[in-house]
């Protein structure tokens, strides 16, 4: 017999609303929120992917431990049009997001695109 590990109830980025995903982005769960970090740190003004990212080094640093990182991605994905394909989100730089824009548009799942391991620590935080 084998015992396999509780699953933590959590939503995917994408089954979220607009307004489930705003609110956990700028909610205390993003590690940003309690950052001491100047907000121009967040807006790089290199446009190159390795230039943006060595002027965003920090703020990227915050983004690799955040809880919501994905949700930070899917929201600015959803809205690119409007704001959003500026700055740091989900901790890519804005030539990195539109790279994974393309596969985004076509169906992946932001947690596919994003490189390393997202924390799965929000249990129950989606209303």
């Amino acid at each position: 017999m084998t015992i396999s590990p509780a699953r933590t109830a959590r939503a995917q980025p994408a089954e979220l609303s607009n307004a489930q995903l705003h609110g956990l982005v700028f909610s205390p769960l993003a590690s940003c929120t309690h950052s001491a970090l100047d907000p121009d740190e967040w807006f790089p003004i290199a446009t190159g992917m390795v230039p943006a990212r060595a002027e965003a080094a920090q703020a990227l640093a915050v983004c690799t431990v955040c809880p919501v990182r994905a949700e930070c991605l899917e929201l600015s994905l959803r809205h690119w049009a409007v704001v959003d394909q500026h700055g740091i989100w989900g901790g890519l730089v804005e030539a990195e997001r539109d790279m994974l824009r393309r596969e985004w548009l076509d169906g992946v799942p932001v947690t596919a695109l994003l490189p390393g391991k997202i924390p799965l620590k929000i249990t129950n935080a989606i209303s």
